[in-house]
């Protein structure tokens, strides 16, 4: 097979073509140079963010033979030699199957030896996390006393998984998620490269679906040149993505607004006739619903680019609709794409969508006039029929929706999808809890006493996006961060400059550099009882989330006891939480 996936033929060969990892690779190169290098790395972040391609680049660096700057020379025979796969000095290792202790055994008995070729012994161990307890632990001498010719590069994307015994012995790189500027122009370079004429907004629009993945958005584009190899067109990359073309979602949008639903369904249907998924076009509905609530707020925060991809009237749109009714259409559409994964007839639930979003804005404007009257009660008839034939769908005893239900219902807690924003990244769970793990009240007040101070050393369109966001939970090593708002939650999860920003404002008033994690308020309480649930010391506890300054609860009659007696679950829900976000309830 002659023919290579673009990830594979565009994989980065030097430091300097790691897209969107500045801060690491300027780090390994700096190590590189002065000769500091360690005997062991951990490389984590989400998937297809440059991990394994670092760790290949760094193994290539330390055994190159004409370093330059920190560079491989990728001329040298060892350099060559690790580009074909073909040094035995250069060992990678797939732990999702090699967890075993034999073969840890194997690789701390082969450590001992000098490298045959190079100067160094470089062991690339991928999907570390999914090692054995006992593989961790025949792993562990080897890296307190590895050999001086011998570097471990561990590779994963849940680095919570991992010991703390292993942890503390390896220097941590977390890779973050490619922004979309980033992944738009590299896929620039490359569609120039190949001599491709494309559509500025085909790239854009593939760049956001990646949703911050280099490797993702390179395999999009692979498909769409699949489709059509001449150009890459608005139209291939709106038919590859599933996204639904932001013209007609301005023709809806502008429809339900003005309460025109014979024209909403005529988009429905149509949209639904070119191979659209349902489910996708309410994702494009609450998208486009969060870039009117950030135009709203600062119209700094929807770039000029983006504003291209929005329709001819979109400012139009932003300004003359209110906030309250934008947000009661987000609520409208999560309910109705919850509802989606439990039936066969999404065109039907669109349906309802359509009518239930031309309805609300008949309920904001009160209709007086005979005619609004008129124009209200076919709405209600429309409603109560679609309503009827929905009942009578449900009824058929060929519908899946009871057992997919019931099945959902049956799902523990960690493993069912919080409503919320379906477009919106989700928070990292892992991350948090591992952030949990070693919570205590004391970091979290030292982040609230700081909070005001950090956001004045923010810029104006910084301070906007965190005005509505709070410390909720901290520990030494990091703190997870709530937002009232889901559109604003999103808006700061995908953007490099304000966490870099955040980064650099807490090691000003802290003296260090935090793991920094957001997520929205409405999931916190669960997230936060999640954790309790499955800590092996946690109890039953009823978390009570407060306003943004707790308030003191009133003093009530209690039967005086020894405060030692309190049990265990609750003193680490105080250590974690405090004392006043924590109430305890008798079975």
């Amino acid at each position: 097979m002659s023919y290579q996936a673009l990830y594979r033929v565009w994989r980065p060969q030097r430091f300097d073509e790691i897209v969107g990892q500045q801060v690491i690779t300027k780090t390994l190169k700096n190590a590189l140079i002065t000769d500091q290098i360690s005997h062991a790395y951990l490389f984590s972040g989400p998937r297809g963010t440059g991990k394994t391609s670092t760790a290949k680049i760094l193994a290539k660096a330390v055994n190159c033979e004409h370093l330059k700057d920190g560079e491989p020379c990728n001329e040298c025979a060892t350099c060559v030699a690790i580009n074909q796969g073909s040094l035995n000095d250069v060992i990678e290792i797939d732990a999702a199957s090699n967890n075993g202790v034999e073969e840890i055994r194997n690789i701390r008995d082969k450590a001992k030896y000098a490298p045959t070729e190079a100067s160094y012994k470089v062991y690339i161990i991928d999907e570390v996390h999914m090692l054995s307890t006992g593989a961790f632990n025949a792993l562990l001498k080897t890296l307190e006393e590895p050999p001086a010719h011998v570097i471990f590069i561990l590779a994963t994307t849940e680095p919570h998984k991992i010991p703390a015994t292993i942890l503390s012995r390896l220097q941590r790189f977390d890779f973050r998620r490619i922004s979309a500027a980033d992944i738009a122009a590299q896929m620039k370079k490359i569609l120039e490269s190949k001599q491709v004429q494309f559509d500025e907004r085909a790239v854009k629009i593939i760049a956001k679906s990646a949703e911050g993945g280099m490797r993702d958005a390179l395999s999009i584009l692979d498909q769409a040149l699949s489709y059509d190899s001449q150009q890459l067109t608005y139209e291939s990359a709106l038919q590859v993505t599933g996204s639904v073309a932001r013209d007609e979602l301005q023709r809806y949008f502008e429809a339900v607004v003005a309460g025109d639903v014979s024209t909403g369904l005529q988009v429905v249907t149509a949209t639904l006739a070119a191979g659209k998924d349902a489910s996708q076009f309410i994702e494009d509905l609450v998208d486009y619903c969060q870039s009117l609530l950030l135009y709203q707020q600062d119209e700094a925060l929807v770039s000029a680019d983006e504003l291209g991809l929005l329709g001819d009237h979109f400012q139009q749109i932003a300004g003359s609709l209110a906030k309250h009714r934008i947000y009661r259409f987000v609520e409208i559409m999560n309910e109705v794409q919850q509802q989606l994964r439990f039936t066969y007839h999404p065109d039907l639930y669109l349906d309802i969508l359509t009518v239930r979003l031309s309805d609300e804005q008949e309920e904001q404007a009160a209709p007086t006039a005979p005619e609004s009257a008129s124009a209200y009660q076919q709405l209600e008839q429309q409603v109560a029929q679609l309503q009827q034939q929905l009942q009578a769908l449900e009824q058929r005893p060929t519908s899946a929706a009871p057992a997919l239900a019931q099945a959902q219902s049956d799902q523990p807690v960690s493993k069912r999808t919080v409503p919320n924003n379906p477009k919106a990244p989700k928070p990292d769970v892992n991350g948090i809890f591992g952030i949990l793990d070693a919570a205590t009240k004391a970091d979290l007040e030292q982040y609230r006493s700081n909070w005001g101070a950090l956001l004045q050393l923010l810029s104006v369109t910084q301070r906007a996006v965190l005005h509505v966001a709070r410390p909720v939970a901290a520990s030494e090593a990091g703190v997870v961060i709530a937002f009232d708002y889901g559109f604003l939650y999103q808006k700061a999860g995908s953007d490099e400059q304000l966490m870099t920003a955040l980064e650099q404002g807490l090691e000003q008033l802290l003296g260090r550099i935090p793991q920094v994690y957001f997520v929205p308020k409405e999931e916190w309480p669960t997230l936060r009882q999640e954790y309790l649930q499955q800590h092996p010391r946690g109890g039953k506890i009823n978390d009570k989330e407060t306003s943004s300054v707790a308030e003191p609860q009133a003093e009530q009659p209690v039967a005086k006891s020894d405060p030692t007696e309190e049990p265990k679950s609750v003193r680490k829900a105080k250590e974690l939480f405090g004392d006043e976000l924590v109430n305890v309830e008798n079975d």
